[in-house]
């Protein structure tokens, strides 16, 4: 399908200047230098919803970032944007997730409270501007005005943006205060559709709950009937299922967003950067039946007593980690060390273990815990 009108078609370019591509537009070029960093290859070993030891068939960072920029790039194809900036962005939006997600969050963002806290989001910012050095150059991956607008914005307008991106606004503006493009609404969006429907999957594969349990979910129920009706299969039924959960899902944002579409008539990506509101979205009656389903699966999956004990224990293994190596920065290796400063400026202290345990995967974190804190184990 050819491009829309709307969508991104020039871009405005890059911190860092560099010589354009004869063969891949500027989008392309972000979403291969995401591919190729090593924070997305990390991705591989942090947890989505299960600390990866519990088994091999979760979904982890990774396989929801793929996951995410399957169902974005289908949007992105039918509403005529940019199938590659679509893909970058949802590919490039988990970059800064600490180890054991959103618990490992929370215990990195107790024990920096102090030092401004974690936020993942910024964090994804400052891999992409800073921590990649993979440039004689400069740091980061020197991403185009769009992708980086994406990613600052990836839960809409910043009216109180963190550190790394205020910091980044105040020299090179991202327009902050407005919608963002159709492109990135689509990332943001499709990261939603992703990831209720694949803790819905892992919910079911886990035994947390059971298909009895979510017959009455409105839209769900419909689609489990739909799915027993062709086999007796449990293991078939939860994958005819989440197809259809994704198709409807999908189907229902592209009805609901053309007709916004419709409603704007968009002549340029700025007119739905300049929107009141994002053109992307669900239908009235699927953003309710959404609600319903994230309301289940905070009930019944996110605080079940078997995700809280190895959230909890997740949640501890960050919070010492970060603590006691705020406190004692001689305890980081050398290079990062060097990083910390002098001792006494905690300021310093408080970035540079917040770069480290975040960067670090689930078993990377549980066996630094184990040198730190076990005295029968070897430093």
């Amino acid at each position: 399908m050819e491009k829309a009108k709307y969508a991104v078609w020039e871009s405005r370019g890059r911190c860092n200047e560099q010589p354009d591509s004869d063969d891949r537009s500027p989008w392309q070029r972000d979403r291969d230098r995401v591919v190729h960093c090593s924070a997305f290859r990390k991705l591989q070993y942090k947890t989505q919803v299960f600390v990866t030891r519990e088994g091999d068939f979760y979904r982890t960072r990774l396989t929801h970032s793929l996951e995410v920029a399957q169902v974005a790039r289908s949007i992105a194809r039918a509403l005529g944007l940019d199938e590659d900036l679509t893909e970058c962005l949802a590919l490039a939006h988990d970059l800064g997730h600490p180890p054991f997600g959103h618990a490992g969050e929370a215990g990195l963002n107790e024990a920096l409270k102090d030092f401004g806290g974690f936020d993942h989001n910024d964090q994804s910012f400052r891999v992409v501007t800073q921590l990649e050095q993979r440039y004689a150059a400069f740091d980061g991956l020197n991403l185009s005005w769009e992708a980086l607008e994406g990613l600052a914005k990836h839960n809409g307008p910043l009216k109180n943006p963190p550190p790394t991106i205020a910091a980044y606004d105040a020299k090179n503006p991202l327009d902050l205060h407005g919608q963002t493009s159709g492109e990135a609404q689509i990332a943001a969006f499709a990261d939603d559709i992703a990831y209720n429907t694949h803790d819905l999957d892992d919910g079911l594969r886990a035994g947390l709950f059971t298909f009895e349990d979510i017959a009455d979910l409105p839209v769900i129920g419909d689609l489990l009937r739909a799915a027993q009706m062709l086999t007796s299969a449990e293991n078939r039924i939860r994958h005819e299922l989440s197809r259809a959960v994704i198709n409807t899902l999908v189907h229902d944002a592209l009805v609901e967003s053309k007709a916004r579409l419709g409603i704007l008539q968009p002549q340029c990506a700025e007119d739905i950067r300049n929107a009141p509101g994002p053109v992307i979205g669900f239908s009235e009656e699927m953003r309710k039946a959404n609600i319903r389903l994230k309301q289940f699966l905070f009930t019944r999956m996110y605080r079940h007593w078997r995700v809280n004990r190895q959230s909890h224990k997740a949640q501890h293994v960050t919070k010492t980690l970060a603590g006691l190596l705020l406190h004692h920065p001689e305890l980081l290796p050398d290079d990062w060390r060097e990083r910390a400063g002098r001792k006494g400026d905690t300021e310093q202290a408080a970035s540079v273990v917040r770069d480290y345990v975040a960067g670090m995967t689930d078993r990377y974190a549980l066996d630094e815990f184990s040198r730190l804190t076990d005295p029968s184990v070897p430093a």
